[in-house]
């Protein structure tokens, strides 16, 4: 049965029209056929309007992230009423995801989750590479929250910005150099499996034809969060199992008091289709 899922960046997509384009095609390869992806990015101004800005200017600081929660959650809630049946947020540090997810009853699934849990079902410990220094904070406070740091080798900093890892026609050789570097330097710390940050990188590599360093697995973690919501989607259709709606991070609030306080914070023009 076909089924409908909003994908999230925290990028402004349009701002990278390359990158949008190769991220829309290889979406349309790891779906199933009759699963439509619709891609959304972040509003424009969301990362600053200088050249060069993106979401790693504000992803050091945490109250910038706590704002831009805001955007995500409200996305949510405008995919579950546009008829999505599923929510991908598809950004390793998944500002605000449990409130997110509280907000809604169609499955919301977080990039880094997705990742992490299936580096589980490939390994006994994950690593993690980012080429955005500022996120290292964030992604150990989510494993902290996931309680999966006994099974986190560690994460490392790869040492390039994140617009060398764009996506293009070739990727470039010092870029999978300081890749795979950096990939054996965690598996000499015990990673059997490694998470290569966020999805530009995942996407270059796979364009390159890397799966594995040596013996380990690498996860591509744009597919890894759409097969798992197109899972959760279908138990939910076949089985009626979906998320626990009890207890404080569960429970759904009403929606108009929801849009009562956006007013009051003046946060309400996020509830307006994203690019």
């Amino acid at each position: 049965m076909a089924m409908k899922i909003w994908h999230q960046s925290f990028t402004t997509l349009a701002r990278v029209p390359e990158y949008n384009e190769k991220l829309r095609a290889h979406i349309r390869k790891v779906v199933r056929p009759d699963t439509e992806v619709v891609v959304h990015g972040t509003h424009a101004g969301t990362h600053g309007h200088k050249k060069g800005d993106g979401p790693s200017t504000d992803v050091g600081y945490a109250y910038f992230q706590a704002l831009h929660s805001h955007q995500f959650a409200y996305a949510a809630m405008l995919a579950e009423e546009g008829g999505s049946d599923g929510f991908a947020m598809a950004t390793l540090p998944e500002p605000g995801i449990r409130e997110m997810r509280s907000l809604v009853s169609i499955p919301v699934v977080g990039y880094g989750e997705a990742s992490m849990t299936m580096a589980l079902h490939l390994g006994q410990k994950f690593g993690v590479l980012l080429f955005i220094k500022e996120m290292i904070s964030t992604i150990e406070a989510n494993i902290r929250r996931m309680g999966l740091q006994d099974r986190c080798a560690g994460i490392r900093y790869v040492g390039f910005p994140s617009g060398a890892v764009l996506p293009t026609k070739q990727a470039p050789q010092e870029v999978l150099d300081i890749f795979h570097e950096n990939a054996r330097a965690l598996i000499a710390e015990g990673a059997d499996v490694i998470i290569p940050g966020e999805a530009p990188l995942s996407l270059l590599l796979h364009g390159a034809g890397i799966a594995r360093v040596d013996d380990v697995p690498v996860i591509e973690s744009v597919a890894a969060v759409l097969k798992t919501v197109e899972t959760l989607v279908d138990m939910k259709r076949q089985l009626g199992t979906w998320r626990s709606t009890r207890g404080y991070w569960q429970a759904i609030p009403p929606r108009e008091r929801v849009k009562e306080l956006a007013d009051l914070y003046g946060v309400s023009r996020l509830f307006s289709s994203q690019e």
